[in-house]
């Protein structure tokens, strides 16, 4: 039986991370959970699950929890803020920590874990763009694997299987293109919240609808996978794939492509993650090619979607930069959550600030969280007024 820590589990990837963990209650033991505010649902994971630990980053939230735990003499211990995100991570009886917290706060706490000996289920894709080289040169060190929840990555992943990476031409990495696909920058220019959430094929959570609205979401999985698969970004191909069957695919050196199908489903790749190198039962619909719709592939279009342009360039250029980039991309999305910035000056604020923050081509992690905090400050000074 596998222990488990999850960090994020109220968002959607740790709300279907407990989905997969009620079909396989034999397989897998939920010890530890966090959240930032989502105080009701924790309560309702610890009344099913009754994890060791429960973690809430905001303080109002924390005590609530704390006083329902010990009103109800409930044997879930409640901690706070990062340092119970640290906690819960290097527990000793965890094996796998789920990281499907977003933003890359998830940074500090995944390094913990590995450093810790624990695997990491990697659901926040920010952890390797910003920190890439310290994560992975961190997991080597410490023998731990870094198993991809990312549909596309879990794809590429499963891909890879039985073959040497020597043999790999290329990654195509598939995107659905976003509720925007086709159109042009003049149709972009009064794009509302509202049309931006409105993702055509899955449920996500806000911050990430909006990167996939942008198709900075693809940026930061490019970046993502070029550390995931040790694969130069020129090897890295973005095809649009508006129906979101196959959730990638690999190119090796003698023409054949390998691609993984599935449903729309997340619950697939995070049970694959789990699980790894083991299969288990479906806990996603099947695909039945007699009902399939045409599949159909497309050049993304960076022109009018800059921000998967800039990544591209950002990960080339390597050291802090891709710190910046998701930097600027947190503050800009979230002030274009708050109405405060248009849909297209989110890809403006990217560009700016890659343009004017220096770049440490040699950097520890107080410098990622130094540049992460310089970079916010300036959006947020610059555009928040």
């Amino acid at each position: 039986m596998k222990k488990l820590t999850i960090i994020g589990a109220t968002g959607s990837i740790g709300t279907q991370t407990l989905e997969v963990i009620r079909k396989e209650q034999e397989n897998f033991e939920l010890v530890a959970v966090s959240a930032n505010n989502s105080s009701n649902k924790i309560i309702d994971i610890i009344n099913e699950f009754v994890p060791l630990y429960a973690v809430l980053t905001e303080e109002k939230a924390y005590k609530e929890v704390r006083e329902y735990c010990l009103d109800n003499n409930l044997k879930t211990k409640v901690l706070f803020g990062m340092e119970g995100l640290n906690s819960i991570v290097s527990l000793q009886e965890v094996d796998i920590v789920v990281t499907s917290i977003v933003g890359m706060i998830g940074l500090v706490p995944t390094l913990k874990a590995i450093q810790a000996g624990k695997d990491i289920a990697l659901a926040n894709k920010e952890t390797l763009v910003v920190g890439g080289e310290l994560v992975i040169s961190e997991a080597k060190k410490h023998n731990v694997k870094i198993l991809p929840v990312d549909s596309e990555h879990g794809a590429i992943f499963q891909c890879l299987q039985g073959n040497e990476k020597s043999d790999i031409n290329k990654i195509l990495l598939t995107a659905s293109g976003g509720p925007f696909r086709g159109k042009k920058k003049e149709e972009l220019l009064d794009v509302t919240v509202d049309e931006a959430l409105k993702h055509p094929r899955w449920n996500m959570g806000k911050k990430i609808s909006i990167d996939s609205a942008t198709l900075m979401n693809k940026g930061l999985e490019v970046i993502e996978a070029h550390w995931l698969f040790d694969v130069n970004y020129d090897n890295i191909q973005v095809v649009v794939h508006p129906q979101s069957i196959i959730h990638s695919m690999v190119e090796y050196k003698d023409g054949s492509i390998i691609a993984q199908l599935g449903s729309t489903d997340m619950k697939l790749p995070i049970q694959y993650a789990l699980k790894y190198p083991n299969r288990g039962d479906a806990v996603a619909n099947k695909l039945n090619f007699y009902d399939m719709e045409d599949l159909t592939f497309e050049k993304p279009d960076m022109d009018t979607f800059k921000a998967l342009k800039l990544s591209y360039e950002a990960g080339k250029v390597g050291g802090t930069m891709p710190a910046i980039l998701n930097a600027a991309n947190e503050a800009a999305v979230a002030l274009f959550l708050n109405r405060r910035i248009k849909f297209l000056e989110i890809g403006n604020i990217l560009e700016e600030c890659m343009n004017k923050f220096d770049v440490q081509q040699k950097y520890i992690l107080e410098d990622v969280l130094e540049v992460d905090a310089k970079v916010k400050k300036y959006v947020r000074d610059r555009f928040g007024n």
